[in-house]
């Protein structure tokens, strides 16, 4: 045996016992064993570091600090759940899968719907990518788009495989959870607070803290675990077989080296799925590790593939949430945030409790009538209620407990932040500063939007940075932004050269902008992300758009009179035309469409699509939006409404339902006809 194999039958070895001791659980060899060939293998590598590996066991320590993390484009969107929290719900959910199976011809009426069932984890989401078997990368779920890339920390953890065992595709991601169990959390403040260092306030705390560090050889001292749970990109065509339902996919990852939950259950129907969330409230606590509820995925994956998506989350999973956690305590005051609109938010500050594994201190009241209907007064003992990430809220009153000096709420009538005056209109709950972008407030949070990730995109430019940038009079609309440079900024806490010139050059890659990001950015009420989108779509011109009126508007997809009020309302603001006019002027170039939905019929114009398979070009998101600039609709599943279905490589069910049903059936090429590309 030479050298090479030596090396290669010691790490195989190796990988084995770590299997069996971090995912199964059954330890084969004692510590002295392991560390034994350990040892034997540090040897060989050190006398021939030309085959040295980055799959070796030997590699998982970690390296040198980072400097800060980089970001890494997720391949396919991490998507979140929907949540239910009641059984009604939960048949509610049951009522629409199988309603959507019925018409697409893949449940016969009457027949139970099969769903996986599996653990909801408290920790956090990850994503990691294998290309021939080996570990490449690892990324935050972040967006869902974009996550940080925590490569170096990940690989520290024995928990995930550097190298897959078995057969797999040429790439595969892996979706999961990054956790601690509850002993090793308790273990590790323990330790944290005898060397003075910072506790942590609960398991997914801790595992989040010590997942993100720049030092990875930190992270390598924390016990974090991962249990993976889904996949993400998987590389078509691949021989492996890999199985056609969720619980198949799950026992495959547990084959080729990943931890699994070991509680999962494939059941039938809506009593099939209470049955297993009250069997798993029952051992909730007995778990080694944190959970705040279960997820049920109907089981099937052709079915996964025909119920699709809707907004951020699949139509075919849902997260079922245990009840929220509560506790008393007293209300010590209450204040009010200024936000980006110039809603005034009161907020009840809280004598600190712990509820729902975090120690609290504020809770949103919403509005003045939600105060008035709670019967809220400063001084009340108050019951809080916190539900997984979910801002914490009073729910009642103990009213008995009402001392002699508690005082009832009094809305301001000036706002707190610029003074201007408050205003609220008649079918509004909302009181709102009427002072605009004059208000430090807003001018703040309107700031911290139009540079965000969605919107124009500036990267390094937080929340920390724009509040600095407007407390020292550099910034007082997004146009300001587009004025700064190095030297300005090098004046600024924490802003060394490297940073501010890495910062400059950000700000110079996002001029070039869509005209979706740039109306997005403007913070026009009532428009979110997908309704600048179809905005941009419809009238294809920044100047179009600012001209349009109320009947313009009402004809875009799903914009009703309140939102076109708001449209006209903000493009008539003299300010805000000036803060726009100061972008262009700044550099800022917007690719405007040649042609727009509303400026032309196409052939398109009405008509739906729905896309399948792998195209030989285009992606199918890229696919999607040329359909969507030229009027077409695009749907996630078939049905006799359908007008064409776009048929790539891999079709699958959706290309076989377009058949049975009569459905014109096209490739690229001949969408690219219809679009006269």
């Amino acid at each position: 045996m030479d050298i090479q194999q030596r090396l290669e039958a010691l790490r195989n070895e190796i990988r084995r016992h770590d299997y069996a001791y971090y995912v199964k659980d059954e330890p084969t060899i004692s510590d002295y064993e392991y560390d034994s060939l350990m040892q034997q293998l540090m040897a060989l590598e050190a006398a021939h570091p030309e085959f040295i590996t980055s799959d070796s066991p030997t590699q998982r320590v970690g390296g040198k600090p980072l400097e800060g993390f980089e970001t890494i484009q997720h391949a396919q969107a991490m998507l979140s759940l929907g949540n239910v929290f009641s059984e009604e719900e939960l048949r509610a959910f049951d009522k629409r899968v199988r309603e959507a199976l019925i018409a697409e011809g893949l449940l016969s009426v009457g027949q139970l719907v099969e769903y996986d069932c599996e653990l909801k984890f408290d920790g956090l989401a990850m994503s990691l990518r294998y290309e021939k078997g080996v570990l490449v990368s690892a990324a935050t779920r972040g967006d869902g788009q974009v996550g940080e890339d925590v490569t170096a920390n990940i690989r520290t953890m024995r928990s995930v495989p550097l190298h897959l065992s078995g057969q797999y595709p040429e790439v595969l991601e892996v979706r999961g959870e990054v956790l601690m169990n509850r002993q090793d959390f308790l273990a590790l403040n323990e330790r944290q607070a005898k060397l003075g260092e910072k506790t942590f306030v609960n398991p997914r705390n801790a595992a989040a803290g010590s997942l993100r560090q720049l030092d990875p050889r930190i992270t390598a001292k924390r016990p974090l675990r991962f249990f993976a749970y889904g996949w993400g990109e998987i590389s078509p065509n691949h021989p492996v077989d890999m199985g056609n339902t969720q619980s198949d996919r799950l026992a495959y990852l547990s084959s080729i080296g990943f931890m699994v939950a070991k509680q999962r259950e494939t059941v039938n129907g809506v009593e099939g799925l209470w049955q297993f969330f009250q069997r798993i409230s029952t051992i909730r606590a007995e778990l080694p590790f944190d959970i705040d509820g279960v997820v049920y995925k109907v089981n099937a994956l052709d079915q996964q593939q025909a119920l699709g998506f809707v907004s951020r989350a699949p139509r075919f999973a849902v997260a079922h949430k245990f009840p929220a956690e509560e506790a008393t305590t007293v209300i010590t005051d209450i204040d009010i945030q200024v936000g980006r609109t110039g809603a005034l938010t009161p907020v009840a500050r809280l004598k600190p409790v712990f509820v729902g594994g975090v120690t609290i201190t504020n809770a949103t009241l919403h509005n003045e009538d939600e105060i008035r209907r709670k019967d809220i007064w400063i001084g009340d003992t108050v019951v809080v209620r916190r539900a997984g990430d979910v801002i914490p809220e009073v729910v009642r009153v103990l009213s008995e407990l009402r001392p002699s000096t508690a005082r009832p709420f009094v809305m301001v009538d000036q706002c707190p932040v610029c003074h201007s005056a408050v205003e609220r209109l008649p079918d509004e709950a909302v009181t709102r500063c009427t002072g605009g972008l004059f208000c430090e407030a807003q001018r703040k949070q309107s700031i911290m939007h139009a540079v965000s990730r969605k919107a124009l995109n500036i990267d390094g430019f937080g929340e920390k940075l724009a509040i600095q940038l407007v407390d020292v009079g550099l910034v007082h609309s997004i146009a300001d932004v587009y004025k700064l440079t190095v030297e300005k900024l090098i004046g600024l806490d924490r802003m060394g050269r490297k940073s501010a010139e890495k910062l400059v050059a950000a700000i110079e890659a996002s001029k070039q902008t869509t005209l979706a990001r740039l109306i997005y950015s403007l913070g026009i009420r009532h428009v979110g992300e997908a309704t600048a989108r179809d905005l941009a779509n419809y009238f294809g011109r920044l100047e179009a758009l600012s001209q349009a009126s109320q009947d313009d508007l009402l004809a875009v997809n799903d914009i009703g009179p309140v939102g076109a009020e708001s449209i006209v309302r903000f493009f008539a603001e003299p300010h805000n035309q000036e803060v726009i006019q100061a972008l262009l002027a700044a550099g800022v170039v917007v690719q405007e469409l040649a042609t727009a939905a509303g400026d032309v019929v196409s052939p398109l114009q009405g008509k739906t699509f729905v896309l399948t398979g792998t195209l030989p070009v285009w992606k199918r998101d890229e696919a999607a939006a040329y359909i969507l600039q030229a009027g077409g609709k695009v749907s996630g599943s078939v049905s006799k409404k359908t007008d064409y279905v776009v048929a790539g490589a891999d079709a699958g069910s959706k290309l076989e339902k377009a058949q049975s049903l009569g459905v014109m059936v096209i490739g690229e090429e001949e969408l690219r006809a219809l679009l006269g590309m």
